[in-house]
């Protein structure tokens, strides 16, 4: 290509930043004017539907309206939060091409032959209207960038009085409701950015590891080299995505509720994690699991839950199958996202790729395959689940989808079973009904139970819809699922009735959770909320300061939540909200955490953290 040529090149280039970035500019400042002009999470609609209540607290009518616009409020100020962002980003990706062609423009322009000396004055002329347009363009740049700084200062500063409506029981017996306000600071803290760290896990400095005497690494065997797995064991670990069976109950006891990731309080140690991903770590005895990817590699590793240092870290690597070149994902999710699982006696790992991959607990390679490459347009993410030495996959892709049995010593289908549901990224549980266990998979549009043994299927209710990213909870002899823009679901798992159907408060991408009669709830709207099991009653909600990916867990008595900006909220389950305690560990959360007698394990987006008192 010539220089000529190569200057047409550019001048295209150049006309469509200046379009793209002038109206990126336009939309930010229009922004930014609606937005000064409103004031998010308040509405003339709802005061006026408040103070109807006032005046007929026991109308349940009103008070389904108020939650309603409440909750299109939420959804629509957490809208406005990312359209700044994103269009921040665009605005400076497109200013960025643009100032690069201008100055290539320039350079080549100037550099096809020596000005002619009766051309000087028109060239001159030129360069300075070039200016000129350059000066305006940067002007309104800079106003755009301005704007969206200001949005963003303003929407994070105002204050939100958001409203908790709660049914209350006094002693004469009358039902009256009551409306508490909570204020909430909104964090908007920037989206997290790729981690680039060196690839070996090393203590860092910042925490300091209480001086105890060290374990041999020989005396760490967890367990022995065979290990009969029994449901005692997997109780006694968290073997699993959301701990034993996969249902967010740990029955382990001592749980630290204070710490604080700023200062290293209560921070036994703190690693960085050397090549990220979105699971969420599992433990059998003192060893932690949980793996990382890239574009270049896949890895999964090992680290002693006493200290943090590592034990073994193995490349995924020479996969007959494999393919080439690893499928596009977004960020969010990445290649990384299915959490590992293990029977005591071998680690499982399956990435986004579609390779799995078996290792004893020594790090030796057992066996290895791929299941073909999951096809979705987000990155697959379905964790990985195990018992009665099988291994249970839930493929649901875009191309078919099925449930998988796979021998654990071997990597061999034990059984596998189509299903009709569309792409999801849920993950399976297990559930012991009447002394018998089912997988119980959710979908789009089904929620079914397998027979574990055989991968028949059971039941199966058509009832979701969307994106599927919730997986099921457990508890009460009823399995529970949930999704937005869907619908949350009780079912009798021995019959495949639907006992109850909800749609106030719906979770996107953290699952619910049982206990004692209770189901909770963590939606990316911040909202924590309550329900009775027996017949979907609505019982509190709690407003969180930032978006919740990490699933309710029952640790120790109490319910255990994170949000997006690493603050915790522990709660003391009941028929009302009460908060304990909401340390903050100063890192992003999107993983849910692994508790075992005494400790925390959490992986935030660039270190493992271990929380312990003692």
């Amino acid at each position: 290509m010539n220089q000529t040529d190569k200057i047409k090149r550019i001048k295209r280039i150049i006309l469509v930043a200046a379009i793209f970035t002038g109206l990126a500019s336009l939309l930010m400042l229009l922004n930014y004017m609606q937005i000064r002009g409103s004031q998010p999470l308040e509405s003339r609609s709802l005061e006026l539907l408040v103070e109807r209540l006032s005046a007929d607290p026991a109308n349940q009518g009103l008070i389904h309206e108020i939650r309603q616009l409440d909750l299109l409020a939420r959804k629509a100020y957490f809208g406005s939060l990312w359209q700044i962002k994103t269009g921040a980003w665009l605005l400076l990706l497109g200013g960025i091409v643009l100032v690069i062609a201008l100055r290539s423009y320039s350079k080549l322009q100037f550099s096809i032959s020596p000005p002619d000396t009766k051309k000087i004055s028109e060239r001159k002329n030129r360069l300075r209207s070039q200016r000129w347009i350059g000066a305006a363009g940067i002007v309104i740049f800079l106003l755009a960038g301005l704007s969206a700084f200001l949005s963003a200062e303003h929407i994070s500063q105002y204050d939100a009085v958001k409203l908790s409506i709660n049914a209350q029981q006094p002693e004469d017996g009358i039902e009256r409701v009551k409306i508490t306000p909570q204020e909430s600071n909104i964090i908007t803290e920037e989206v997290q950015q790729e981690n680039k760290v060196d690839s070996i896990i090393e203590v860092t400095e910042e925490v300091a590891i209480p001086e105890t005497p060290e374990t041999p690494e020989e005396d760490l065997q967890p367990v022995a080299l065979q290990v009969d797995l029994t449901s005692s064991l997997v109780n006694q670990n968290y073997n699993s995505f959301r701990g034993p069976w996969g249902n967010a109950v740990s029955t382990r006891s001592n749980i630290p509720i204070d710490w604080d990731g700023s200062t290293g309080k209560n921070i036994l140690w703190k690693v960085k994690i050397p090549v990220h991903g979105y699971n969420s770590p599992i433990l059998w005895g003192d060893r932690l699991f949980f793996s990382g990817a890239d574009n270049n590699k896949r890895v999964v590793y090992c680290i002693n839950g006493q200290t943090g240092k590592i034990i073994w870290e193995r490349e995924v690597n020479n996969i007959p199958g494999s393919p080439a070149t690893p499928p596009k994902t977004t960020e969010d999710t990445g290649l990384a996202a299915p959490s590992l699982t293990t029977d005591g006696n071998r680690v499982f790992a399956l990435f986004g790729t579609g390779d799995m991959i078996a290792f004893d607990m020594d790090g030796n390679r057992v066996w290895a395959k791929n299941l073909g490459v999951p096809q979705n347009h987000y990155g697959h993410s379905s964790s990985l689940i195990t018992w009665d030495e099988k291994v249970f996959v839930q493929y649901d892709t875009q191309a078919d989808s099925k449930v998988m049995a796979l021998n654990s010593a071997t990597g061999d289908v034990v059984w596998e079973t189509a299903r009709t549901s569309d792409v999801s990224w849920a993950s399976p549980m297990l559930a012991n009904v009447n002394g018998e266990y089912q997988l119980v998979v959710l979908g789009n549009p089904d929620f079914s139970g397998y027979d574990v043994k055989t991968g028949r299927e059971l039941w199966n209710v058509e009832c979701m819809s969307g994106e599927v990213g919730v997986s099921p909870a457990y508890g009460g002899g009823l399995v529970y699922a949930a999704n937005e823009y869907a619908t949350m679901i009780a079912v009798n798992p021995t019959t495949g009735e639907t006992v109850w159907e909800d749609r106030y408060y719906l979770p996107e991408v953290s699952s619910p959770t049982y206990h004692d009669g209770y189901l909770y709830i963590a939606t990316t709207f911040a909202v924590v909320a309550s329900f009775e099991t027996g017949t979907g009653e609505f019982n509190w909600e709690f407003d969180a300061n930032d978006a919740i990916y990490s699933s309710p867990v029952i640790a120790d008595g109490k319910l255990y939540v994170f949000d997006l900006s690493g603050k915790a909220y522990i709660f003391k389950p009941g028929k009302e909200p009460e908060l304990i305690a909401s340390p903050e560990l100063g890192e992003r959360v999107y993983s849910t955490p692994v508790f075992a007698n005494g400790r925390i394990y959490i992986r935030g987006n660039e270190h493992m953290y271990c929380i312990a008192t003692n």
